[in-house]
């Protein structure tokens, strides 16, 4: 998998509530839920984001409740991937779930700026600063992972296997 966006750059603890607020919970819909997504931390977020784009922060990116709610909402508002130096525990298994590509750098996320244009090779973990020039490289995931995530999710990935046997 291979992305190339603009950089929307935040700082540290960013939680699950400022990522979708509890207010729009009501609904599972991930157009909806895109909508709302980072507005009381940004509130031209939404308007700003096209596809492709990624999302920068600093430790703890996801802590908080653990509704599943957050990255639906970043991957349904057009994000790309997620680089962060941290993310909390239950955050990252939600990504990984509903196949949203999330890479920890902490050099990367040192460097990069908001607007920076940034590629990344998540097959290989590289993330290349197109602006500045810049090489980071992100542990990959295992190739298991990876097809959950190019699958666009566990429960995608389980449905296509199942049919594959002919069990669906």
């Amino acid at each position: 998998m291979q992305f190339k966006g603009t950089v929307f750059r935040y700082g540290r603890d960013i939680d699950t509530d400022v990522i979708i607020p509890a207010r729009y919970l009501n609904t599972s819909d991930p157009a909806e839920l895109a909508k709302h997504c980072l507005e009381d931390l940004d509130k031209t977020f939404v308007e700003r984001v096209k596809p492709g784009d990624i999302v920068v922060a600093d430790e703890n990116f996801g802590c908080g409740s653990s509704r599943e709610h957050a990255p639906v909402a970043i991957k349904a508002a057009g994000v790309s991937c997620v680089i962060a130096k941290s993310f909390a525990r239950i955050f990252y298994r939600n990504s990984i779930n509903m196949g949203l590509p999330i890479l920890e750098c902490p050099e990367a996320c040192d460097s990069i700026s908001d607007g920076d244009v940034v590629s990344v090779d998540a097959d290989t973990g590289a993330i290349t600063d197109e602006t500045t020039g810049a090489v980071f490289h992100a542990q990959p995931f295992p190739p298991f992972i990876q097809e959950i995530i190019n699958e666009d999710g566990l429960v995608a990935r389980t449905k296509k296997k199942l049919a594959e046997k002919g069990n669906a």
